[in-house]
């Protein structure tokens, strides 16, 4: 059942599941980036949990004109509106009063989430809204999703990324540095609230697919997976939409070919398991990779020891020092220097009384704060500054450089 979800063959509803949750995480990835960029993160949990009373409010609204309360538009109308109420309530606090943004994040939280549980209970006690299935919206719930709320979803992804393709160059600007973007002339504050406007938008559209809840972590989890593997923020975003996409579509097609998982957590828990996967493997930043760099490092220190350690006429007592020596061929089966050890030590050795006179003298003072021990000297000086200070030093003037 898996391979038919992969390929859209298990039927129709399963099928507008997966497109749906498939363009909800392209759109969430690229717009999270930016929040991400911006070190936002928490933000994205405010507005989320603010979602929760508009989506009460209008389902009320929507009973007492004679509707059944169910009208996914309408819906989405509530949520995006009390989402807005809940961003311009913690913009207000954050420049207004003295508390820091964490602590506005935790009140504008609590205080709507709250208020939306409560509206929910209210809710349950109405005739005609009893089991009125809007829990769904806390974890997500895509049973019996139709194909006008996929082309909801749909066209709410699809305005979301062309509005980041328009702003994409004066929101890097400002999650980088506000500060030189004002100096540009760049109105920082609109921007911000432009940012955080869009993330509203990716939070009303997910509310149907993940939920209020678990929306933050589609927003964050795959920015944090593409900053493993790049550098560069255009990549970033890219690798961004691309980790939430799949996550999405991978998620969803596990949950439809298990109709007992919730697609909203499966798809989170997708999305994390790329997150770890990144943490391990990524090239650059990953844990295997610092590995790798700390054992390439502890093998260079034991090479330099061990040389310095043959220059001098001293005993070598550690292993793994004797064994890299060995495999260098620097040192025989007994532990005496080869022809090749012997040259390798003294200019070792060299190197070492080349970098005291380096470190002591003014005029190197920036080629002396490259030193760690490791670095060769002929990367840093030219092959007259270094003549000049064997010259300095004294003695034979033979050994390669």
């Amino acid at each position: 059942m898996l391979w038919d979800a992969l390929f859209l063959q298990l039927g129709y509803n399963a099928t507008l599941v997966v497109i749906g949750a498939t363009l909800l995480g392209v759109s969430a990835g690229v717009t999270g980036t930016f929040l991400f960029l911006r070190k936002r993160a928490l933000v994205s949990d405010a507005i989320s949990h603010a979602t929760l009373p508009g989506v009460c409010i209008a389902f009320m609204a929507m009973v007492a004109l004679g509707g059944d309360g169910r009208n996914l538009v309408g819906l989405l109308a509530g949520s995006a509106v009390s989402a807005w109420v809940g961003l311009l309530c913690l913009n207000w606090l954050t420049r207004n009063t003295r508390l820091a943004e964490d602590a506005a994040i935790g009140a504008v939280l609590s205080v709507f989430f709250g208020f939306g549980v409560v509206l929910l209970t209210v809710i349950q006690t109405m005739g005609s809204g009893r089991q009125a299935g809007l829990e769904g919206f806390l974890l997500g719930s895509t049973a019996g999703m139709l194909w006008a709320d996929a082309l909801v979803i749909a066209i709410g992804g699809a305005g979301t990324l062309a509005l980041i393709l328009l702003m994409r160059r004066p929101m890097t600007l400002v999650a980088f540095d506000p500060e030189y973007a004002a100096a540009r002339g760049l109105p920082v504050d609109r921007i911000d609230l432009a940012m955080m406007g869009l993330v509203m938008a990716v939070t009303v559209v997910g509310l149907k697919i993940v939920g209020l809840i678990l929306i933050v972590a589609l927003l964050i989890i795959p920015p944090v997976t593409a900053r493993f593997w790049t550098e560069r923020s255009d990549r970033v975003v890219l690798l961004s939409g691309i980790a939430g996409g799949l996550a999405g579509y991978l998620g969803a097609a596990l949950s439809a070919s298990a109709p007992n998982l919730p697609t909203g957590p499966i798809i989170v828990l997708v999305s994390f398991a790329f997150f770890a996967l990144s943490l391990f493997l990524a090239p650059g930043r990953g844990v295997l990779a610092a590995i790798l760099r700390h054992m390439r490092f502890q093998r260079r220190v034991h090479l330099r020891q061990g040389l310095l350690a043959l220059a001098q006429g001293q005993p070598i007592y550690e292993k793994l020092t004797l064994r890299l020596l060995r495999r260098a061929g620097l040192v025989r089966a007994d532990g005496v220097a080869t022809d090749t050890g012997k040259a390798r030590a003294a200019k070792a050795l060299r190197d070492e009384k080349r970098w005291e006179i380096v470190r002591t003298d003014l005029a190197h003072e920036a080629a002396a704060a490259l030193y760690d021990g490791l670095r060769d000297i002929e990367t840093v000086l030219t092959r007259d500054q270094i003549a000049d200070i064997d010259r300095r030093i004294g003695g034979p003037q033979g050994i390669p450089s």
